[in-house]
């Protein structure tokens, strides 16, 4: 009889055990439920209509901004967030309105498309450089004198003459003649040629590099023409003064500089071999390929006086930057 009693009584006992245990598993499952669904809430920053906005969409925005300070990273996030509510509904509405189906709008989607994919390719064959030696980074240092050492900052006026290939020579050679800038303009003036003048300061990195020895090597009040394919180009050093810059202080922008230059060559070769070994057909107006740009020839041409008349300063340099090598070093 005992031990059926105690059979009996360990029923209950056992039964109310088990459902403690389903009960704190359920429990213990409905909190990782909430977790999971908390974290996935915690992911969504605001819901437009029926579509949800991410952090990641915004983290994704906030990187697009570079050097943006800690302290503005709240009010940032923020501004970025409204700003993708706003682009949200303007989405929203384009396709109710069937705007995203527009034969012009799926071309520049496309060619978005393909211009992400085609850098990413790009930036992914350049990752794999190896960085500069600090002999290499000397040797560059050495053989740029103009860039470093002897580096100077230029006061630089253009004329930009509208001329015919006849024209372009005569022009040549009335500069040469005259005595200065000053009479040249005066020429241009009675002749009726139409012309622009712009002015700009910049420093010797900012100058076309195949052309920046020839500038080293002029004197204030000298000039450089270019013979260009729809007239002709003057640009006169009004001024300039030296301020050069040590091996110490260039030494990380060579570096940086020497390294871009080496993921130029290696995307440049894979292009050339990727092209070598693709067949490519041109057709129609286009058999013959893509036309050559035509190439400017310059001239440094003596003259005694700087440009008069022109503005002090101009909303874009007179000549295209080709490399920043220096550029960081030298602020």
């Amino acid at each position: 009889m005992t031990s059926i009693k105690t059979l009996s009584n360990h029923k209950p006992i056992l039964g109310r055990a088990a459902f403690l245990a389903v009960v704190v598993l359920a429990v213990f499952l409905s909190g990782c439920g909430d977790k999971k669904k908390d974290k996935v809430v915690s992911q969504i920053a605001a819901k437009v209509n029926k579509e949800e906005i991410t952090v990641h969409q915004i983290n994704f925005v906030l990187q697009q901004q570079r050097a943006l300070p800690p302290e503005e990273a709240a009010s940032a996030s923020k501004q970025a967030l409204e700003r993708l509510i706003d682009q949200e509904l303007a989405v929203q509405k384009a396709e109710d309105q069937k705007i995203d189906r527009d034969p012009r709008v799926l071309q520049q989607i496309e060619a978005a498309r393909r211009e992400i994919i085609s850098r990413a390719y790009v930036e992914r064959i350049g990752s794999g450089v190896t960085k500069p030696s600090p002999e290499e980074i000397k040797k560059y240092y050495d053989a740029n004198p103009a860039l470093f050492k002897e580096r100077r900052i230029y006061n630089l006026q253009e004329l930009a003459i509208e001329a015919t290939p006849a024209q372009v020579e005569e022009l040549r050679a009335k500069l040469q003649a005259t005595k200065d800038v000053n009479e040249f303009v005066g020429f241009l003036n009675s002749s009726g040629y139409k012309f622009t003048g712009n002015q700009a300061v910049r420093p010797a990195e900012r100058l076309p590099l195949s052309s920046l020895d020839k500038f080293a090597k002029l004197k204030d009040g000298q000039a450089v023409f270019n013979a260009m394919p729809n007239g002709a180009q003057v640009v006169v050093v009004a001024g300039s003064r030296s301020q050069p810059v040590d091996e110490e202080h260039a030494r990380v922008a060579i570096e940086q500089f020497l390294l871009n230059e080496r993921k130029r060559k290696i995307v440049e070769d894979d292009l050339k071999a990727l092209r070598g070994a693709a067949h490519i057909e041109y057709v129609g107006d286009y058999v013959k390929g893509a036309a050559k740009p035509v190439q400017g020839t310059a001239e440094a041409v003596p003259t005694k006086s700087p440009l008069v008349g022109e503005p002090a300063a101009a909303p874009a340099a007179p000549v295209p930057s080709a490399t920043d090598a220096a550029a960081s070093a030298a602020r």
